[in-house]
């Protein structure tokens, strides 16, 4: 019996090791990145900051994202400057770069199961924060909700870009893919509520009938509680949430054998 291909949509660069990691247990993958991380255009105010980074008490990275633009840009880390992060994906990019528990503070929730800006807040000593500045590195856009709750805390929150998030161009050559990708059965991995999004768009500008449909029972596999209530919003009707990390996406993936 055939084995459903999972299709990775992440951005291409942050696929190909988890292909790698999908192929190891036996599955067939393919990417089709529904998102695309871009540098910015201009790094000024980006550089000026980070060249301040021992001013702050905390330095919060919104996603793996972030880890990445940054540390592509300084040499060392101030080891008396904490980090806090939301889930498992940027404790490994953090890994990458040589940042461990073992040399740096990283804060991260401690419930896999709900990674994000409010089970974050929770784990911060926002008393031990209060009158300390606490910088916050982001795409172009974002949620507000850390910002605006360190804040009301009297935290002094500086907010940086470090990357810009864009859907690739829906080509020709995409648009064959998706159609041949609808004909079937497949469990996608989606990790962005935007690249939800995406998916349903594009299939709006398939020229058949019943493309809505059919990418709305797509299987979804999906590793937060906010990315599946936005596939609920949207109308997708098989949802399998994981939790936060790669390695519970391949559990899930292995008991779909």
């Amino acid at each position: 019996m055939r084995k459903t291909p999972v299709i990775i949509t992440r951005p291409q660069a942050q696929s190909e090791a988890f292909a790698r990691m999908i192929a190891s247990i036996g599955r067939e993958s393919k990417i089709f990145p529904l998102m695309e991380i871009h540098a910015l255009p201009d790094n000024t105010e980006l550089d000026a900051i980070l060249a301040q980074l021992s001013d702050f008490a905390l330095v919060a990275f919104v996603s793996p994202n972030a880890v990445d633009a940054v540390f592509l840009r300084i040499k060392h880390w101030p080891s008396d400057v904490a980090i806090a992060v939301m889930g498992a994906g940027s404790r490994a990019a953090l890994a990458a770069h040589g940042i461990t528990d073992a040399n740096t503070c990283i804060i991260s929730p401690t419930n896999p199961d709900r990674t994000d800006s409010e089970t974050l807040l929770e784990e911060l000593d926002l008393d031990g924060l209060r009158a300390s500045r606490v910088l916050i590195v982001r795409g172009e856009t974002g949620r507000e909700l850390l910002a605006d709750a360190l804040r009301e805390n009297s935290v002094f929150v500086t907010q940086v870009a470090a990357y810009r998030r864009a859907a690739p161009e829906f080509t020709q050559q995409r648009q064959q893919c998706l159609f041949e990708l609808l004909s079937s059965e497949n469990e996608w991995v989606v990790t962005s509520s935007d690249a939800l999004r995406t998916m349903l768009f594009w299939a709006e500008q398939l020229n058949f009938d019943g493309a809505v449909a059919k990418m709305q029972h797509q299987q979804l596999i999906v590793p937060h509680v906010r990315i599946a209530e936005t596939a609920k919003i949207l109308g997708f009707q098989s949802i399998t949430l994981t939790g936060s990390g790669d390695e519970r996406l391949l559990v899930a993936l292995q008991s779909h054998l």
